[in-house]
């Protein structure tokens, strides 16, 4: 079984215009939303081998705090710059080339890219993935070569609103 974390970057800034976009910062408001993500992954205990980031720093920020709340070492997260740049090829070529000894990776990266991403595993479609919205699939195969044709779970689509909503019931 391999699983696929799928994790749009936190809320960023926009309020430095002199900045290039690679290097706009998340927020207060981004980073209190990914919190949330990573409480609800550290409740369902859910446990990563591989961290893969966009060079962006919002996307980095982003998954600092998520690998902090998992036990993830920081200095383990790999950066591609091919997410920032990339396709869904792209993607789907770096989970490819991954060791079969890895059974759980978190991509950490942007839209428009990560919901087209996520829709193609997904029975219901979405929109827009939001700021720190994560997708988990699961996938039965014991290759990441085969990811992509193996039979598929989708485990959940969790957004920062759907659990405060759900925390406010």
């Amino acid at each position: 079984m391999k699983t696929l974390y799928i994790v749009r970057h936190a809320k960023s800034s926009w309020d430095h215009p002199e900045l290039a976009d690679h290097e706009r910062p998340i927020l207060t408001k981004g980073e209190n939303r990914t919190k949330l993500i990573s409480d609800y992954l550290v409740e369902k205990n859910h446990t990563v081998d591989l961290i893969i980031s966009s060079h962006a720093i919002r996307a980095r920020q982003t998954a600092s705090i998520i690998a902090d709340a998992l036990n993830y070492p920081e200095k383990n997260i790999q950066i591609s710059p091919n997410i920032y740049h990339g396709g869904i090829d792209n993607l789907s070529n770096q989970l490819y080339e991954l060791p079969d000894t890895i059974n759980s990776v978190m991509l950490f990266g942007h839209n428009p890219t990560f919901t087209s991403f996520a829709n193609y595993f997904l029975h219901k479609k979405i929109d827009w993935l939001p700021t720190s919205a994560i997708v988990c699939i699961e996938f039965d195969t014991d290759r990441w070569e085969n990811f992509i044709n193996a039979q598929k779970k989708v485990k959940f689509v969790i957004t920062p609103r759907l659990l405060k909503e759900n925390r406010n019931k």
